[in-house]
C-alpha cells in the first residue's frame, strides 16, 4: 500500500473522527450462500418434489440482517420480520447459520457474546475476537451512496466433503482448505466493524465475498432519532467457543449413531452438500 494511499485513508478517517464520538448508525445486511447439492430424485419422490426442496434450501441461505453499532460496539441478528418459518410436513433441516440469534461485538475489548439456539437449547458463548490479518487494496468501488475500498485475507477452513446416515456408511469426511476472503469498506463510516464475525479495518465493512457465502449492506441509517441500545445479550448457559464446539460435536456423534441404528427407510433422504 502506497503512502498516498494511507494519506488518503487518513484524510478521511479524521474529516469524521468528531462525528463519530456520538455516533450511532443501523445497518441492513443481505445475505445468500450457493449451494451445490446433489439429490437423488428417486428418494424424493421424483422431480418435481426434488424442484421444492431445493427451494426450501435455497430459501434458508436467503436471510436478512440488521447491524446496530456505535462506535466500539454492536448487535448483528437476524430481522425477525423477515426470517423464514420453520418447515413442516416432516421435513426437517438441521440449519448451519453462518451468523447466530444475537452476536455481540465489543471492538474496544476486543470480544464477543454470541447467543445462540441449538437442538431446543440456549447457549451464551463468550470470548474473544479472532484478529484478522487484513491486506488493504488500492481498489475502490461504490455501494450506494459509500466510496469503498477493497480488503482481502486468506483463512483455514474444514470442509465438509460428505455426510451421509445410513446401515452401510456412516461419517463425515472433512479437508482443510484456504481461500480468500474479500471485503469492500467504507471509511465514511468510522467504525472497525462489520456484519457477522469480520471487522478490524478503517470503516464498516458494506460488503463481503467468503467462499459460497455473500454479504451486501443495502440500506443504511446514521445517527437514527430513536437512540439505540445495544445490550449485551444475556439468556443461555455460559460456554467458551471451544465448549460449545465440543458439545455440537458430541451432539452430531449422537445423532449418527441414532440414525445409524434406525437404518434407511423409505423416508430416507440423501443430501450430499459440495462433495
Amino acid at each position: 500500500m502506497n503512502t498516498i494511499f494511507r494519506l488518503i485513508l487518513l484524510l478521511i478517517c479524521s474529516t469524521f473522527s468528531l462525528f463519530a464520538q456520538d455516533f450511532q448508525g443501523v445497518a441492513t445486511y443481505k445475505t445468500q450462500r450457493k449451494l451445490d447439492v446433489k439429490i437423488d430424485s428417486t428418494q424424493v419422490g421424483g422431480s418435481e418434489m426434488q424442484k421444492q426442496l431445493m427451494d426450501m434450501l435455497k430459501k434458508q441461505f436467503q436471510k436478512t440482517y440488521i447491524l446496530t453499532f456505535d462506535k466500539n460496539s454492536s448487535l448483528y441478528k437476524e430481522d425477525e420480520a423477515l426470517a423464514p418459518p420453520s418447515t413442516g410436513g416432516g421435513m426437517v433441516f438441521i440449519q448451519a447459520s453462518n451468523g447466530s440469534d444475537i452476536l455481540f461485538k465489543n471492538i474496544k475489548t476486543q470480544s464477543y457474546i454470541n447467543q445462540v439456539e441449538t437442538f431446543g437449547k440456549q447457549f451464551i458463548i463468550k470470548d474473544s475476537l479472532q484478529a484478522i490479518n487484513w491486506t488493504l487494496h488500492q481498489d475502490t468501488k461504490n455501494i450506494g451512496n459509500y466510496t469503498c475500498f477493497k480488503a482481502t485475507y486468506t483463512k483455514a477452513i474444514e470442509e465438509s466433503t460428505r455426510i451421509s446416515f445410513s446401515q452401510e456408511e456412516n461419517k463425515s469426511e472433512t479437508k482443510t482448505t484456504t481461500r480468500t476472503v474479500t471485503a469492500w469498506y467504507t471509511p465514511q463510516i468510522p467504525v472497525s466493524n462489520g456484519p457477522d464475525n469480520y471487522q478490524g479495518l478503517p470503516g464498516l465493512i458494506l460488503e463481503i465475498s467468503d467462499g459460497d457465502l455473500s454479504i451486501l449492506c443495502s440500506k443504511i441509517t446514521l445517527n437514527p432519532k430513536k437512540t439505540i441500545e445495544i445490550a449485551e445479550p444475556k439468556k443461555g448457559k455460559e460456554v467458551t467457543q471451544q465448549e460449545y464446539n465440543n458439545i455440537m460435536e458430541k451432539k452430531m456423534e449422537e445423532m449418527s449413531e441414532q440414525y445409524r441404528g434406525r437404518g434407511a427407510d423409505e423416508n430416507t433422504i440423501e443430501i450430499r452438500v459440495g462433495g
